[in-house]
C-alpha cells in the first residue's frame, strides 16, 4: 500500500490545525473549567471547541471521509480515508499551563497512516511528515544516529503507567538506557523527529495518539511500532515504540520481549 499523500489533503491538514489552534490558544493559562471524562481522564472547552471545528471543516470539504475523533468519536471509520483527531494530546499539560501538548492530525488510507500533523498552539511548532520527508515550519528535520542501548536517552508518559508484565519490560529498559526522562506527551515523539531523543515508549495509546505521529517520525528517518514490531495501523492501539535509528529500535525490541 502506497504512503503517499495528495498534496490538497496536506494543504487541509495546515488549515485543521490553524483552526483547531484558534480556538485553543484562547483558553490557555486561563481559569477553565475541568470535565471527568468516563475513563477519569480530563476534557475542557478547549479540547471540544478544538475537534468540532476540526470535524466541520471536514464534513463541509470531504463528507466522504470518516473522522476517528477523540472527543466525539467516529463517523465512517470503514472509508478509504479517515482523519484521526486528538484536539489536545496532553490535556494534564495544557491544564496545568505547560506547552508540551499538542494537536494531533493524523490521515489514515485504508488503515495506513500516510500524513501526520503536530501542532504546539503556544510555541507556533508545526512538524508535518508526508511523502518522504518531515518538517518543522517547513524546515526538513531528521533523527539522530544512536546504535546502542547504553548511549540513548529514553522518554516516556510516566513510569506508573505501565502494568503486569509490562511493568517488569519497561523497568528492564529503563535500567539499559543512559537516561529516562517523564512527561512531555507527544512532544517527545517531536523531538526524536529532530535528534534530541533516541527512544520513546508508551502504553495504552490509542489511535488518536499515534496515528499522525507514525508519518513524523518515519519520514524523519525512525521507526515506530508496536512492541512486537509490528506496524501501526488504525486498528491496532497499545503498545507503542518509537526510535531515530532502526539498529536501536532492534536492540529494543529483543530486550522488551526476552524471555524471563
Amino acid at each position: 500500500m502506497t504512503k503517499e499523500c495528495p498534496q490538497e489533503f496536506v494543504d487541509l491538514a495546515h488549515r485543521l490545525a490553524d483552526a483547531a489552534g484558534k480556538a485553543i490558544r484562547p483558553h490557555f493559562r486561563e481559569k477553565i473549567d475541568i470535565i471527568g471524562k468516563a475513563d477519569n481522564s480530563p476534557v475542557t472547552i478547549a479540547d471540544r471547541n478544538a475537534e468540532l471545528a476540526m470535524r466541520a471543516i471536514i464534513e463541509a470539504e470531504y463528507p466522504d471521509h470518516g473522522i476517528f475523533g477523540e472527543e466525539f468519536g467516529e463517523v465512517r471509520t470503514d472509508a478509504e480515508y479517515v482523519w484521526v483527531l486528538d484536539p489536545i494530546d496532553g490535556t494534564h499539560s495544557f491544564i496545568s499551563g505547560s506547552p508540551t501538548f499538542g494537536c494531533l492530525i493524523g490521515l489514515t488510507r485504508n488503515d495506513i497512516p500516510i500524513l501526520g500533523v503536530m501542532d504546539q498552539p503556544i510555541s507556533h511548532e508545526r512538524w508535518l511528515g508526508a511523502n518522504g520527508q518531515s518538517t518543522l515550519n517547513d524546515a526538513v528535520i531528521s533523527t539522530r544516529p544512536c546504535p546502542s542501548l547504553p548511549d540513548a536517552s529514553l522518554f516516556a508518559w510516566g513510569a506508573e503507567l505501565f502494568q503486569g508484565d509490562h511493568e517488569q519490560q519497561f523497568r528492564r529498559l529503563h535500567q539499559a538506557v543512559k537516561r529516562t526522562r517523564f512527561g512531555y506527551d507527544c512532544y517527545a515523539y517531536g523531538l526524536l523527529s529532530l535528534g534530541f531523543v533516541d527512544a520513546v515508549a508508551d502504553c495504552d495509546m490509542k489511535p488518536y495518539d499515534y496515528c499522525a505521529l507514525v508519518p513524523i517520525v518515519e519520514n524523519a528517518g525512525g521507526r515506530i511500532t508496536d512492541w512486537s514490531g509490528e506496524p501501526l495501523k488504525l486498528t491496532t492501539p497499545g503498545l507503542v515504540l518509537a526510535t531515530g535509528d532502526a539498529r536501536l529500535h532492534d536492540a529494543i525490541l529483543r530486550l522488551l520481549n526476552e524471555p524471563q
